[in-house]
């Protein structure tokens, strides 16, 4: 397959590409590899252990993952995912996991050159996308196992670095590596571009200039380098999949006072303040909002540095929508430890746990200029406590400002906005195609996909109707 990269992507005159991937994290590059020619087959002497897929892998040997019906192997598949080819590729590349077991893959991998199918993936930053923005020494909400791509396992290349997994898990500095270091290893350096930010995805015109039934997609952006600064990029596209994630917007109290300069919506703050020294052991308490996984970490963070923390948050501590219920306590000791201190530390009484103070059911209502921030609390009081530096960590939403109306028109239901958990881009879910616009495809948690070892499945999903499509296109 010819190479692609930066050149194909600054030159506008070229004929249209069959895929265009908008981002490069595990759901771009899991398609970029099932695009460029790697085929999954079931091992010949493999038997799976669960004997209804066995049974139906057994009906076609010697026939690719790829060129099956999704449909009917995934049926009757149960496991954390709602969505089954999702099921279906962890069942075959992990078999039985969740129970334990270290069974192997019963797929191996052949590569096939004349089913490479053209594609770019654009990045903003470098192949593992979110990845890379987080704090490199926390460690994965998944077992490292769960974080890998087909046909290189996280053991394996943390072996080869000579490094090993913690608790069965890995630090987010290794599995960005990991991702990195997959693109290159796998040969799909030539069709990812870095530095790629999308402005605008439209339908477009055959080269006729005429509406085609199977419309073209420009899609248009700009490529920012060292040397030359933002260069504008135009191209067209058969096919457009989105696989941004969920990380590019944070999501925002909307009270007064949140643009001031002390106020922040992401862990990074703390850790740049804590290597400046604006924020230590003597200052005011951090201000930490939210009770997800990212608040946990900010916790963990300034506990760490032994950093006084006010951890506010509207839910109860016994709320059982909390994450923490929902982890196991001997994989994630950590955050049952927060949950914990959540739990039994009270504004009203002294500390059990020295610099650390949690203020359940705590509403924030403004931030003021002089390092305060005021509450209201579950009596309908107002509280007015002094900061150094708060961070708001609510979650955040997919940027999808290059659609239009940023892409709600595409959701389950087009009178709310976008949202990955209650209102996500909705998709076939045995080819991951929109329900409403033929040609553009979504993965990841903009499809309702949340974990690594699940947007997997939806890109094979895709990649199977990507090249079912490419087969049947007239010569």
């Amino acid at each position: 397959m010819r190479s692609l990269g930066k050149d194909h992507l600054l030159d506008s005159s070229l004929e249209p590409l069959p895929v265009i991937i908008i981002g490069n994290g595990p759901s771009g590059i899991c398609l970029s590899y099932l695009l460029s020619g790697h085929v999954p087959y079931v091992r010949p002497e493999a038997v799976h252990p669960h004997p209804l897929l066995q049974r139906k892998l057994a009906e076609a040997p010697g026939c690719s993952i790829l060129d099956q019906d999704l449909e009917y192997l995934s049926e009757g598949l149960e496991g954390r995912s709602q969505s089954p080819v999702a099921l279906l590729f962890d069942a075959l590349l992990r078999p039985d996991t969740d129970i334990g077991s270290s069974v192997d893959s019963v797929l191996t991998w052949r590569r096939k050159k004349e089913r490479a199918v053209p594609h770019l993936v654009l990045g903003r930053g470098p192949p593992g996308g979110a990845w890379h923005s987080i704090e490199g020494s926390m460690v994965t909400l998944s077992q490292g196992e769960w974080m890998g791509l087909p046909d290189l396992q996280v053991k394996d290349w943390m072996r080869g670095k000579r490094r090993g997994l913690r608790n069965s898990r890995a630090t987010a500095g290794d599995i960005a590596k990991y991702y990195r270091d997959y693109v290159t290893r796998k040969g799909l350096s030539h069709n990812f571009v870095s530095g790629a930010v999308v402005t605008g995805v439209e339908r477009g015109l055959d080269s006729s200039g005429t509406q085609d039934p199977s419309p073209l997609f420009q899609v248009s952006g700009f490529l920012t380098t060292k040397r030359q600064g933002r260069r504008p990029f135009s191209l067209q596209a058969r096919n457009v999949v989105l696989a941004t994630g969920t990380f590019d917007s944070p999501a925002r109290l909307g009270v007064p006072g949140e643009a001031l300069p002390f106020v922040h919506h992401e862990l990074s703050a703390l850790e740049a303040a804590t290597r400046a020294g604006t924020v230590t052991p003597a200052s005011e308490p951090v201000l930490i909002i939210g009770a997800g996984l990212s608040a946990a970490d900010a916790v963990l963070y300034a506990r760490h540095y032994s950093i006084p923390v006010i951890h506010a948050f509207r839910r109860s501590v016994d709320d059982p929508g909390l994450v923490f219920n929902q982890l196991p306590k001997v994989l994630y000791p950590e955050y049952h430890k927060v949950h914990q201190m959540m739990r039994e530390q009270s504004a009203l009484s002294p500390s059990p746990y020295a610099g650390y103070r949690s203020l359940p059911q705590h509403r924030p209502l403004l931030f003021k200029a002089s390092h305060q921030a005021v509450f209201r609390d579950p009596h309908g009081h107002h509280k007015v406590l002094a900061v150094s530096l708060v961070l708001v960590l609510i979650g955040s939403h997919p940027d999808l400002s290059f659609l239009p109306r940023a892409g709600a028109d595409l959701t389950i239901d087009p009178e709310q906005p976008l949202s990955t958990k209650r209102n996500p881009i909705e998709v076939d879910p045995f080819t991951y195609q929109s329900t409403r616009q033929e040609g553009l495809y979504a993965l990841g948690p903009l499809a309702g996909d949340s974990f690594v070892r699940f947007v997997q499945g939806g890109a094979l999903a895709a990649a199977s109707s990507l090249l079912r499509k490419e087969t049947q296109k007239p010569p």
